[in-house]
Parts: structure tokens; sequence; C-alpha cells
């Protein structure tokens, strides 16, 4: 059998029989850009994907370890401390979605999930537990690396150094901690992302289409639900009262706005 043809090693479906390709001067992600120290975890049932996944990540310079089922993935989460997770939401027995929830308990640790094209619940209820971005399955491991890339750079702190003190909340871009009267709010990378781009902003106006691109990236096909879902979520871990919200305010009908609460 030959070799098979370098575009039909692009997507999943064909590259599980592919070698990993390798970093030239071509290459739009070259190891040298990669942080050879951060380890990421790829959590996912399939040996051949998850194989696929880790070899792709390793050649961007990574340092990937692999868990087949949702309890070795917690346990590997807690020896190793990884600095992202690639999650399979479809694992057999414990699944993607609870895996989430028990990572979100105690960590913000960025989670790329891994999800079906049928799988559309799936995805909207693991952005609502607090998974950061996903990719749907067949993709290109391209577009994969580039989703780690892009969430460690944000959890990593790229945003402009500017402690914003409103009321009793202060914002941290530094350290990319939130605190409100003095007691911190854990967020997660996309959750802090959002707060901080609305309360820089105070009183502006943002549709939920411009908040989807500013968040998630132009690139980044997203509907109404993922937008609201992430208010949603900043909401029950900042206002005193979500239902009311203080802070993160709904306009009907124009999208969000960041105002300081009355004193």
């Amino acid at each position: 059998m030959g070799t098979p043809a370098p575009h039909l090693c692009k997507t999943l479906r064909v590259q599980l029989g592919c070698a990993a390709p390798q970093a030239s001067r071509h290459d739009p992600y070259p190891r040298s850009e990669a942080v050879t120290t951060l380890k990421v975890l790829v959590v996912e049932d399939d040996a051949r994907i998850a194989d696929l996944i880790a070899k792709n990540l390793e050649a961007a310079g990574y340092e990937c370890h692999q868990a087949a089922d949702g309890g070795r993935a917690l346990a590997e989460f807690a020896r190793l401390k990884p600095a992202l997770v690639v999650l399979d939401l479809g694992l057999a027995g414990m699944d993607g979605l609870e895996v989430t929830r028990r990572i979100r308990k105690d960590s913000d640790v960025p989670i790329l999930m891994v999800t079906a094209r049928s799988g559309e619940g799936d995805k909207l209820l693991g952005l609502e537990l607090g998974a950061d971005d996903y990719v749907t399955k067949p993709f290109s491991t391209g577009e994969l690396t580039a989703r780690v890339r892009a969430l460690l750079r944000r959890s990593s702190g790229t945003l402009a150094d500017r402690i914003l003190e409103i009321g009793a909340l202060r914002v941290d871009p530094a350290r990319r901690a939130v605190e409100r009267e003095g007691e911190p709010v854990p967020l997660t990378t996309l959750e802090f992302d959002l707060l901080y781009f609305l309360a820089s902003r105070p009183g502006r106006v943002f549709s939920r289409e411009a908040l989807m691109e500013q968040v998630w990236g132009s690139d980044r096909v997203v509907d109404d639900r993922s937008i609201d879902s992430l208010v949603s979520r900043v909401r029950r871990k900042l206002e005193k009262n979500p239902s009311n919200p203080s802070y993160l305010q709904t306009v009907w009908g124009a999208g969000y706005r960041f105002a300081e609460p009355s004193p």
C-alpha cells in the first residue's frame, strides 16, 4: 500500500494511520514557539485517537500524558497538575462532563473538550460546567494544536497589567485573580477574559457577537447560548444575587454591560 497523500492526513478520520507531522520552517506551529515544560493531559478512551493527539502535541513541544477513563483521568490530574486537559466527552463509565465537573471543584485549568457532531447538547453543557473551548470530531490536528496554544497563552496572562478596582471588586490581570470584598473568586480562563473585557469598559454595551469574538476569537463559531452560559457562570461566582446582578447586566435586545454597583 502506498503512502497516503499529505492532504489526506489533515483530518482525524484519515490520520489514524498517519505519523504525526514534523515541525519545519513552513510549520505554522514550530516547535521552538512552544514551552516544552508545559504538561497536557489527554483523556480519550480510543487509544488510536489518544496517540494521534499526543503525538501532534508532542511534535509541537508539549509533554503529553494519557488517561483512558474518567477515574484514571482524575488520578493523573491530581498527580501531574497539568497546564491543560484535552478531554473527550464521550468516555465510557464516568463521562467527560462528570470529569469536568469534578476538576472544576478545585481547579481553573483550561479544558479543551472533544465532542461528536451529534453532541450539541453535551457541548453546551460542557461549557456550562466550565470547559473553555471545544473541537468537534472529525477535527484537524492543526486546529486542535492551535486551540491548545490559544488557551495556554490566555491562561498564562496576556492582558494589560492595569488592575481594576470597582467597588468591592478587584480584578488583577497580571495574576489573573479576582477578589470580592477581599475574598478570592475562582474563575476559569474564559470567565476571567469575559469579566476583564467588560469591567475595563464599564457602561458600554456589547452584543453577544462582539463578546463571542472577543472571548473565543473571530474564527470560532459559537452560538448565543454559549455566551449566555458563560455570563451565567460568572454571575453565579461573582454576584451576591445572580438573578439581580450588580456587575454583569443584561441590556435586553442589545447584549451585556458591566456596571458599577450602586452605593
